[in-house]
């Protein structure tokens, strides 16, 4: 409950400021993104001056919290400069505020981390209804005596919003071991992840290429299996930043630690932990997949992850599962003989379900959920009733039958498929992530209701930190209003007036989106 009420505090970061940000710019109608569910301008609606010196923001009498609420206090010290600039003409000054932005919020608690189950609705206007959180702009009453060109400066138009997301989970996939991230851009892409309100860093930590995790139980991973053990690695305190960061801006961070397959970075560090693989009767001095039929692995696995489950708050773990390469098992002598003395015959998916059993067991016995990707339903692998299908397969729109192969068991779905943002081509390319919808399969209301969302992947061969941010922004914003807005928000031509000037207020935020199309913003050049 602690973590619902935490995201519902950094709601001001999802929901809210947002809104007011893009009502100060001057487009037409206040334009969002994503767009709202509900968004009016009462007739003969009026416009609050706002004096940028004498403006801040407040929590409401009657609130459920006060000053002093981690969350709160973030959101307004962000928001601030985002609104104003840090201009010394701008700078806040210790007068009597002339115009007070004040957060109601309902619910105590400040501390928590947010969760799936995390509320995400919201007010944003003079309503009577204060079931999540409302903010209400006091327009200046005690400062008409001030220059006109004073009051002039900045303008809130009168509006109201009622806003919440369509699908709770709305993440986006980091890959930090096919070319390593610095701690530096992972955090300014949790701050843009705000602005799009994803709510969920699936974080690939590490892969066949390097382990840049720096496990306290067992730190010759990192040493051993890191691009470079000193420069290259996520340290405890560098994870815990992580962590932190993203609760401050209402962001669930799962981690992702993908085995038995993708762990060829892990047996430089863990003698024994891979499958030797063989060249007729002789070892080859080649490793394959974790090996699945020695009593150390689980060993292993169940120490490792017992550290991983204390390192990492979330309730879901990622455990990946796909891509298991079977030739290095079948060609090890004593795999071979294991199959046919447990009678698993020559089904290596057999042997795979084998492990990821025994692993899904052990995860579960630490009090943890799982996210696992499809192959691991595909394969028949005995499950929980509450683990989340990851469908990442695309294979011509087949994901959709995907989607509903797996609600019919009764599993609760992400879609990812059709949302690989590392793949790029000539033109628009955000169209087609735009025009997907993840409800468009055979399936009952029921099944629909168990799709939970969908996550932006950006894979990393071909993607390092010279150039995330501009493959990621603004086309990772046709992904977030896909998961945000309502189904019926699918009008392309309005989406680009709005995808575009979003992404010029990302430019001014200093964040190097690349362009749609051709054009221009406002302040291009300036400060960029």
């Amino acid at each position: 409950m602690a973590a619902a009420r935490a995201l519902q505090l950094s709601l001001l970061r999802l929901l809210l400021l947002p809104p007011l940000l893009l009502a100060l710019l001057p487009s037409p109608a206040g334009a969002l993104w994503p767009q709202p569910q509900a968004q009016s301008f009462p007739p003969g609606g009026g416009r609050c001056p706002v004096l940028a010196r004498r403006f801040r923001f407040a929590v409401a009498d009657g609130s459920a919290v006060g000053p002093g609420c981690a969350v709160l206090d973030a959101a307004f010290q962000r928001y601030w400069p985002l609104l104003f600039g840090r201009t010394t003409e701008n700078e806040p000054s210790w007068e009597t505020p002339c115009t007070k932005l004040l957060v109601y919020v309902s619910t105590p608690g400040c501390d928590g981390f947010p969760s799936l189950d995390s509320s995400e609705s919201c007010n944003l206007g003079d309503s009577g209804d204060l079931q999540y959180l409302l903010l209400m702009a006091i327009c200046p009453t005690s400062c008409s005596h001030l220059p006109c060109v004073f009051c002039a400066q900045y303008y809130i138009n009168e509006t109201e919003i009622v806003d919440f997301p369509r699908f709770p989970h709305r993440g986006l996939l980091l890959d930090t071991s096919r070319h390593y991230l610095p701690l530096k851009a992972i955090l300014e892409t949790l701050d843009v992840m705000a602005y799009n309100k994803f709510n969920v860093f699936h974080w690939h930590i590490v892969d066949d290429p390097s382990f840049p995790y720096e496990s306290s139980t067992f730190p010759e991973l990192s040493r051993q299996g890191a691009f470079n053990a000193m420069t290259h690695v996520y340290t405890a305190s560098d994870v815990r930043s992580v962590i932190e960061y993203a609760r401050l801006r209402g962001i669930r961070v799962i981690a992702e630690f993908d085995t038995p397959g993708h762990t060829l970075s892990w047996g430089p560090g863990a003698p024994g932990l891979l499958t030797p693989c063989y060249i007729g009767k002789a070892p080859s001095g080649v490793y394959g997949p974790i090996n699945p039929i020695v009593n150390s692995t689980y060993q292993f696995v169940t120490s490792f992850f017992q550290e991983v489950s204390t390192v990492f708050p979330d309730f879901f773990l990622h455990l990946g599962g796909d891509e298991v390469d079977f030739t290095c098992w079948q060609s090890n002598p004593e795999i071979r003989a294991f199959m046919a003395e447990t009678g698993l015959g020559e089904d290596y998916k057999k042997l795979e379900s084998f492990y990821i059993q025994r692993l899904l067991d052990i995860v579960s016995s630490l009090g943890k959920g799982y996210i696992v990707w499809q192959e691991v339903f595909d394969n028949d692998v005995k499950l929980r009733p509450d683990t989340i299908i990851h469908v990442w397969k695309e294979n011509n729109l087949q994901y959709l039958n995907e989607m509903a192969n797996v609600t019919r068991a009764g599993y609760r779905a992400l879609l990812s498929a059709p949302w690989y943002l590392n793949r790029i081509s000539y033109g628009q390319d955000w169209i087609e992530a735009y025009n997907v919808e993840p409800l468009n399969f055979e399936g009952s209301p029921e099944q629909k209701a168990l799709v939970i969302g969908g996550e932006a992947c950006m894979w990393g061969e071909y993607v390092d930190v010279t150039n995330l941010t501009p493959r990621l922004w603004p086309r990772g914003g046709a992904v977030a209003e896909r998961l945000w807005s309502n189904e019926t928000v699918k009008d392309v031509q309005d989406a680009y007036a709005r995808l575009a000037e979003f992404r010029c207020t990302l430019l001014g935020r200093g964040v190097q989106a690349q362009p749609l199309y051709v054009g221009y913003c406002d302040h291009e050049f300036g400060g960029v």
